[in-house]
């Protein structure tokens, strides 16, 4: 079914259809594809830097369970959870920096008793009052927040591109060249292709990179594919509550307070990233739907260690890049994962997969979310001088101290923590600034404030040089 909706982009599936099933499977497998990686390396950065590398495999396996419980929740709804929009679930990096400082000094029991505390409670509580605080969050807002969520991904999606972050050989050219092929392929079936190869394009160049590594560590002897943590993962694993037991430190949940806080904005800003491929944004239902299975989902998986899970924005920029909206294939990309949750074997295996390869496909999908991003200001918004300057201060700020994060080096650890997230500094003044400035956007103001006298009352401009 194809359509091309006002302001949106031409949808090979709209939200409620659903492609055949073996091609559902393969586009569910290609969500998963593009973001296993970086939502099951927050568990193995979050091990490292807490100091339980021992557990670090049974929390890549909550990470993943939890991510596709959430997912079929979000494509399907539980009574008023989910959003019943494709929206593919994860854990962010949003949470690692705190998670590992409050872990290193309370122990991972604080940090699943503030998740368990204050998941539901904040986005819950900002779910069920949407309606009265969307006008807080217009497409100018929510906007820039994908915007900023793009281009934030785009030197993540770099690292992994050039082998990943402590790689000893990090930058080689093997790495560089296979990040490169997967994006060739990619964008190549992409735009000159139809049918099943444009709609997998993403899949097959990951394929085709995944297939030249093994080629290249046999060929060559580069160690690029590791397949011994196959062997050694067991079939099946089932969770276990409580594995880290409970602890509610005042400071820990404090923290994750304002991280959740700035979660939901991210959701908000993914779930609008979405919808502006129909053109629109999403409706109070589905935001409300949305936030309660963002929080609802953490705070349960907190019981089993599972990290915070919220939405994924590699994967909104699938569904704008492919044009695929269906929430089915999301779905069933859901189940993949919790089946991947269940047995280490199989996550292990998919893990085996380089980063360099992971790397080309997650920096196309971050330029496709940054440009959702702008997709969805450019449609709804008019950018007069008023809501240019918002955009220029919001996004200066978040990219400023995402490119110099030692500028704010002067300031108390928790601050620094807390103002050096690009997210929360494009978010934050997007939301001052929008709000507290007069003009068609703002919350507290009904009509634009006329810039000069001329503005007011265009006859007292007298003549113009045109």
């Amino acid at each position: 079914m194809s359509t091309e909706p006002d302001g949106g982009i031409q949808l090979e599936y709209g939200v409620d259809d659903k492609p055949p099933l073996p091609k559902s499977i393969l586009l569910g497998l290609q969500h998963v594809a593009v973001m296993i990686v970086p939502a099951t390396a927050v568990a193995y950065v979050v091990a490292n830097g807490v100091g339980v590398e021992a557990d670090a495999a049974y929390l890549v396996q909550m990470v993943l369970l939890f991510s596709g419980l959430a997912t079929m929740v979000q494509a399907y709804t539980v009574g008023p959870v989910g959003a019943r929009l494709p929206i593919v679930m994860g854990s962010s990096f949003t949470f690692v920096g705190a998670t590992i400082d409050i872990g290193a000094s309370f122990g991972l029991a604080a940090v699943f008793g503030a998740i368990l505390v204050t998941g539901f409670v904040v986005e819950g509580l900002i779910g069920w009052q949407f309606k009265r605080i969307k006008p807080f969050f217009p497409p100018l807002v929510t906007g820039l927040v994908v915007v900023i969520i793009g281009l934030y991904l785009v030197p993540v999606a770099m690292d992994y591109a050039a082998g990943g972050v402590g790689a000893p050989d990090f930058g080689a050219l093997h790495h560089i060249g296979l990040a490169a092929l997967v994006l060739a392929i990619a964008v190549g079936l992409n735009m000159f292709t139809r049918g099943v190869t444009r709609l997998l394009s993403v899949l097959f160049a990951i394929a085709v990179g995944y297939a030249t590594a093994i080629a290249l560590t046999f060929a060559t002897g580069l160690e690029l594919v590791d397949f011994s943590p196959v062997g050694s993962a067991a079939w099946v694993s089932l969770p276990s509550p409580t594995r880290f037991g409970f602890e509610f430190e005042p400071i820990a949940i404090a923290t994750f307070a304002v991280l959740f806080l700035v979660s939901s904005m991210e959701t908000v800003g993914d779930m609008s990233g979405v919808t502006a491929a129909e053109g629109r944004n999403p409706t109070n239902e589905e935001f409300r739907g949305g936030l309660f299975n963002d929080g609802l989902l953490s705070s349960i998986g907190a019981v089993f260690s599972a990290f915070p899970i919220t939405s994924f924005s590699q994967n909104v920029g699938i569904v704008n890049f492919t044009g695929v909206m269906s929430r089915h294939v999301v779905g069933i990309g859901g189940v993949f994962l919790a089946v991947l949750g269940l047995s280490p074997k199989v996550g292990a295996a998919v893990t085996t997969i380089p980063s360099a390869v992971f790397g080309g496909a997650v920096l196309l999908m971050a330029g496709m979310v940054a440009a959702s991003g702008f997709r969805l200001i450019v449609t709804h918004v008019d950018l007069d001088r008023r809501n240019t300057v918002v955009v220029a201060v919001s996004l200066g700020l978040g990219l400023g101290v995402a490119t110099t994060p030692e500028a704010l080096a002067g300031l108390p650890s928790g601050a620094e923590l807390f103002f050096g997230q690009s997210v929360i500094m494009t978010a934050l003044s997007a939301l001052v600034l929008n709000t507290f400035v007069p003009g068609e956007q703002s919350p507290l103001f009904d009509a634009r404030v006329p810039e000069t006298d001329a503005d007011a009352d265009p006859a007292a401009a007298g003549p113009t040089d045109d």
